[in-house]
């Protein structure tokens, strides 16, 4: 029992530094120049479409579309942060046709405020991965802003015509890296 209470009394003993503290003033108008500047990164669209995908019946269709509601800049945070956005797009075609990839961004009104065009070269043989960046600022980021809905295209250009045994395909990724300033 006498051994508890040394060991009780040894506990305490170094416990009681542990129970004081030091402080400072706390200056809390520092925080009015605290100025943050957060990140967000992405994925936005990716499609992996096989060649023989753009054949139906035998016959040949040039032209997907995909239509999305975006609702992200009805947030206020989003509005009232965003400093700047970039939209980053790689396409890999192995399929011997060109193609144009559209991104149409339309307003509430359903009016287009804006289109990026990708033109994707027909395959080869050779390597062929497109890559382009969109950046998004000021006028632009205004612009974007506005955007409640995009609409996707992807059109084949005139060439040898696809049947269901055709090879290779045609790979999209893209993603968004949105910047933000908090004051």
């Amino acid at each position: 029992m006498k051994l508890f209470f040394k060991s009780q009394f040894i506990v305490l003993l170094f416990s009681v530094p542990f129970f004081f503290s030091c402080s400072s003033d706390l200056d809390f108008n520092q925080t009015k120049n605290l100025r943050l500047e957060p990140t967000y990164v992405a994925n936005l669209v990716y499609f992996d479409i096989p060649a023989n995908e753009f054949v139906t019946n035998g016959v040949e269709n040039s032209q997907f579309i995909d239509r999305s509601t975006v609702d992200l800049f009805n947030n206020t945070f989003f509005v009232n942060d965003l400093a700047k956005v970039e939209l980053d797009f790689e396409i890999n075609n192995t399929i011997a046709r060109a193609y144009t990839i559209n991104v149409k961004l339309f307003n509430a009104n359903g009016i287009q405020i804006d289109t990026i065009s990708i033109d994707v070269p027909s395959y080869y043989g050779a390597p062929n991965v497109i890559t382009k960046k969109e950046v998004f600022q000021g006028t632009r980021l205004a612009t974007l802003k506005n955007t409640t809905r995009i609409e996707m295209t992807l059109r084949m250009a005139s060439g040898t015509a696809l049947t269901e045994s055709s090879t290779g395909n045609i790979k999209m990724r893209s993603g968004i890296t949105a910047y933000f300033v908090i004051q």
